[in-house]
């Protein structure tokens, strides 16, 4: 099919220039910002310092805020595009893997499995988790608990996490990893995803990269934070999770899903456990996924996890876990436990049922005298 050679079609970014009037918190490779807009105010932004170097009060900034207009959960910022009369050096060293390909903003990483880097030998030879368990999750928000769940049960674990790019590519992005920075052997990021500690193609390296480079005992794998659906049954980013647990068996892992279990979200579909979990373990998954719930946590519910789950495979076998100790752990959390807007414990059921997932990997790990108090769905 030819080129149309009619005028192109609108822009599908909201373009804005501002300056600088005030700089504020400063993450990891996050700078938050005030920018004048004319006509629009004061507007919240967020640069990346190693995307654009670092903006100054009174710099004139491109802004992209298309997000911050459509109001959406995660992308409540004006994104700095660049500072056209500050640009930064070009970059040096060694890198040659492009993430968010073919974009106006493509970046250039060094990844932990190109040729050039001290790991691509290892990563070349390497093809197996040894059993390694991988807890999967649709959200990004499950992170912490999951991470908590693991610790609460054995302190020296090394848990690396594998971040996905079902929703913010820059890991930067996360607050989430800040405060847990110091809980984790690492952060692998992977696909379009970029930012991390180390970088791989595929969710396929980044959990080899998580085993034998990082040297960890178990991995967490979800999207960065935000999440695309549509309220269709195909038509969301966490169907990934499922694909996530298909590496993971092809590669010789243990994959454990972390149910999103909720009565506090409004949509019938995400009530008891949502049809994303349902979807993705029970119908992407075609390598089996071991399911965790909270034990006594259906009857809380009225059965419904008993009813929802009642459905799945074979393959995944649902696997009931003692969460004695979890609630008051989960209320020590580092990290402000958030997901879709609600906090714990008023999404309880959510936080330690990925909880539960965490201390059953832990416990999978094989660790002398360690049992598993877990019994199967009756």
């Amino acid at each position: 099919m030819p080129f149309s050679s009619s005028p192109p079609p609108p822009s599908r970014i909201r373009w804005r220039r501002g300056q600088v009037t005030e700089t504020g918190r400063r993450g990891r490779d996050t700078l938050q910002l005030t920018v004048e807009v004319p006509d629009e105010g004061a507007l919240p932004a967020l640069a990346y310092p190693s995307l654009v170097g670092i903006p100054e009060v009174g710099d004139e900034v491109l802004l992209n805020t298309t997000a911050l207009a459509q109001g959406l959960g995660t992308g409540g910022f004006a994104m700095v595009v660049a500072v056209p009369d500050r640009l930064p050096p070009d970059p040096e060293g060694p890198g040659h893997l492009v993430k968010a390909r073919y974009t106006p903003l493509q970046v250039t990483v060094s990844g932990v499995d190109e040729q050039e880097t001290e790991h691509h030998a290892l990563l070349a030879e390497v093809d197996d988790l040894g059993g390694m368990p991988v807890v999967v999750a649709d959200l990004h928000s499950a992170l912490p608990a999951i991470l908590i769940g693991m610790l609460a049960t054995d302190p020296d674990l090394k848990v690396a996490y594998v971040m996905t790019d079902g929703g913010a590519l820059p890991a930067a992005f996360s607050r989430t990893l800040d405060a847990l920075a110091k809980s984790l052997a690492g952060v692998v990021t992977v696909g379009q995803a970029y930012g991390g500690d180390l970088e791989a193609v595929t969710v396929h390296t980044g959990l080899l990269a998580a085993r034998h480079v990082l040297g960890a005992d178990l991995a967490i794998v979800t999207q960065g934070p935000g999440n695309l659906g549509t309220g269709t049954p195909w038509g969301f980013s966490g169907v990934a999770a499922g694909e996530a647990c298909n590496a993971v068996t092809v590669l010789g892992g243990e994959p454990v899903g972390a149910l999103r279990i909720s009565d506090a979200d409004p949509r019938t579909r995400h009530r008891g456990v949502s049809h994303h979990s349902l979807t993705a373990f029970g119908r992407v998954a075609l390598g089996g996924v071991t399911l965790i719930a909270p034990r006594g946590l259906s009857s809380e519910l009225g059965g419904q996890v008993d009813e929802d789950l009642a459905g799945q495979p074979a393959r995944n076998p649902v696997v009931w876990v003692d969460t004695d100790g979890l609630d008051d752990a989960l209320v020590l959390s580092p990290v402000p436990l958030r997901t879709m807007g609600r906090g714990y414990p008023e999404e309880r059921a959510y936080f330690l049922a990925a909880a539960a997932a965490g201390r059953y990997a832990a416990l999978r790990v094989p660790v002398p005298g360690a049992e598993v108090e877990a019994e199967p769905a009756p």
